[in-house]
């Protein structure tokens, strides 16, 4: 508790200067880019693109070796609300649409590989890569219901951001083990808490 008194004074507005917050972001400029940035609201779960942070290296059959990130695209197009439209919505708006949509039939995403180009940090989860990177098609998702995210054997799964299949390793990325590492964690203290 003084902890999160002690936090929550130090952002006051009459908090010496400069706030905690400013000292970190002055020294982590990717952290206050992605924390300052438009966050537009999208109509649909359906109507939103997502991509991945980390690059992976993709090898074909013949050895030869590039890198991407995948992204998936809606097969709905990309529709954002305005911020009037937003303000006007309540909280869980995007999961009743999503489950309303679903009734009336499957939702689609295409899968796409953004592919890397000479000078792009494939390490760095932080770094955007120009919107004008070749994207290759690699498949497409269907989604046709929802799951209870509550069903006890949902919540033993475990999600592992590095891609056990051949072909598909990491490019490098720090982070990406580390986050595996701890999904992995997680998922154990689930299973073991049923």
């Amino acid at each position: 508790l003084a902890a999160a008194q002690s936090s929550s004074a130090a952002g006051a507005p009459d908090a010496p200067k400069p706030r905690p917050i400013e000292a970190f972001f002055a020294t982590h400029p990717a952290a206050k880019a992605f924390a300052t940035a438009d966050k537009p609201i999208p109509k649909s779960f359906a109507t939103q693109a997502f991509f991945a942070i980390t690059a992976f290296k993709f090898t074909n059959a013949s050895g030869t070796s590039q890198f991407g990130r995948f992204r998936l695209v809606p097969a709905a197009g990309k529709q954002l609300l305005t911020a009037d439209e937003a303000a006007k919505m309540p909280s869980d708006f995007l999961s009743a649409e999503f489950s309303m949509r679903l009734a009336e039939g499957p939702v689609q995403f295409q899968v796409m590989v953004q592919m890397a180009q000479p000078g792009d940090d494939v390490t760095d989860s932080t770094k955007v890569w120009p919107e004008d990177r070749k994207q290759i098609p690699f498949g497409t998702l269907t989604i046709t219901a929802r799951a209870d995210e509550l069903d006890p054997d949902h919540r033993k799964i475990i999600f592992d951001p590095v891609p056990r299949v051949q072909g598909i390793d990491s490019a490098g990325d720090p982070l990406t083990e580390v986050r595996s590492d701890i999904y992995l964690l997680s998922g154990r203290r689930r299973r073991a808490n049923g």
